[in-house]
């Protein structure tokens, strides 16, 4: 009789596996990354990232396993079924594959199965443009507002569904919107605590702050950098975008180049892509609210994928550290 085939995990289940290794196992995955290496022999190996919408983990890739030359061919993006034997390296999942299998676009018509690998922000999408446009309309000053609008005439549709990152924060369909309101929320909440803070600008910062990544980053199913992205990065094409849609609306020169310093400015520190250090109360008050909602937004993803009765997520590299994932008793 054949062997019976392998009920289909997602990545949540087998991370719920701990300590099983060698546990058999199957799952419908994408190729989020596929990084070439080299190992000290000279033999080139991948270092891979798979994922569904519950989750991802890393894997190596040896030359001699016959999945390489398959998923060299196939490449990010792909969907592979993928079977293998549960493993673990440093504390972190890494199975060992086994047979990979890439499905053809036909398979990928199957009911269901694209909404099973493709991770989406919690919140409705729609439900968030609605509420990102009411931050626009509130905006006070009438050519801060018009250079806002036409920004999102240029990009809006690739903005509601571009993610955040690649992989560091709010890296799912939707995250860049998610990111950008959680960020409008909290300014709103704050600007009373800083009046120094001019609300309009600071705004108008926020909401357009990550406009580059809508250029930066491409890809369907998994999220890679474009040439421009690479080439000149997502503070500057957001800065590009900014000083096109202030020339066009007119917005006084002095309003536009404190605009563009947000822009240029968020990222915090020249080492996390600034091109320069915040020098105004609201590109202070901007960088602040983004560094913020980004590691929240590795925390409340963390803690989203965290398997029953997990205590420990794995190390998340923005926060340097794992991530308590149990509640606080309250006696």
């Amino acid at each position: 009789m054949p062997e019976a085939a392998l009920p289909l995990s997602s990545v949540r289940d087998l991370k719920a596996l701990d300590g099983a290794n060698g546990q058999p196992f199957a799952s419908l995955l994408v190729v989020r990354k596929l990084a070439p290496k080299t190992a000290s022999n000279g033999n080139p190996f991948f270092s891979a990232d798979l994922g569904d919408r519950t989750g991802s983990f890393g894997c190596t890739i040896f030359s001699d396993n016959p999945a390489f030359e398959l998923l060299k061919a196939a490449g990010e993006g792909s969907v592979v079924r993928v079977e293998g034997k549960v493993d673990y390296y440093q504390g972190r999942l890494s199975p060992k594959l086994g047979k990979v299998t890439v499905l053809s676009e036909s398979d990928l018509g199957a009911p269901g199965l694209l909404d099973n690998l493709v991770e989406l922000a919690p919140e409705n999408a729609d439900a968030l443009w609605t509420e990102f446009n009411g931050f626009i309309d509130a905006i006070a000053h009438p050519e801060l507002k018009a250079t806002v609008r036409a920004v999102f005439d240029e990009v809006g549709d690739l903005f509601r569904w571009t993610p955040a990152a690649v992989s560091m924060h709010h890296a799912y369909r939707h995250g860049l919107l998610e990111h950008t309101v959680h960020m409008a929320r909290a300014c709103k909440a704050l600007l009373p605590l800083y009046p120094e803070v001019d609300a309009d600008l600071a705004m108008a910062g926020i909401l357009l702050h990550d406009t580059g990544k809508t250029i930066e980053y491409e890809g369907t199913l998994a999220t890679k950098r474009s040439r421009r992205g690479i080439l000149q990065g997502h503070v500057v094409l957001g800065y590009q975008l900014v000083r096109k849609a202030g020339k066009k609306v007119k917005l006084d020169e002095e309003l536009l180049e404190r605009l563009e310093h947000i822009v240029l400015s968020h990222q915090g520190e020249p080492e996390w892509g600034a091109a320069v250090y915040a020098a105004t109360p609201e590109a202070v008050f901007v960088s602040m609210i983004d560094n913020l909602d980004a590691k929240m937004g590795m925390v409340q993803r963390a803690l989203r994928q965290a398997a029953d009765g997990e205590e420990f997520s794995e190390r998340l590299p923005g926060l340097s550290s794992q991530l308590l994932t149990t509640p606080p008793k309250k006696l």
